[in-house]
């Protein structure tokens, strides 16, 4: 339990799985905007793309799970750079559901899975 978080309260989840009142607070955490979707059927409360990796980072890791453990290190590097986004995540995840929602099909190796890590204090870096 990093910084007073409990783990059930950050949940992940695609764009392309329907919301539910079970997700609280749903912020889409990806530098793009999923495709194919419109804003009302993705429900999303804040969109924060400037705590997404840079595309640079997005571009050089391409999904590669050979690379996830490096993209972790990296990633978690730059997300700490967002000082005040990353205390406001942690603020609504201490009060009640926050749902961090990302496109990547992989669901084990993308920046929503890195990002929940460091807002738990497990981040690699």
């Amino acid at each position: 339990m990093g910084n007073g978080i409990k783990a059930a309260n950050i949940r992940l989840k695609r764009a392309y799985e329907p919301p539910a009142t079970s997700d609280g607070r749903r912020i889409l955490v990806d530098r793009l905007w999923p495709r194919g979707i419109s804003k009302a059927d993705a429900a999303i409360d804040r969109w924060m793309k400037d705590i997404a990796p840079s595309t640079d980072l997005r571009e050089w890791f391409g999904h590669d799970a050979e690379r996830w453990p490096e993209f972790q290190r990296r990633y978690a590097l730059e997300v700490r750079k967002h000082r005040e986004q990353l205390a406001e995540l942690r603020r609504l995840a201490r009060k009640d559901p926050l749902t961090l929602v990302y496109s990547a099909r992989d669901e084990a190796h993308n920046d929503a899975v890195a990002l929940r890590q460091v807002l738990l204090g497990r981040s690699p870096a």
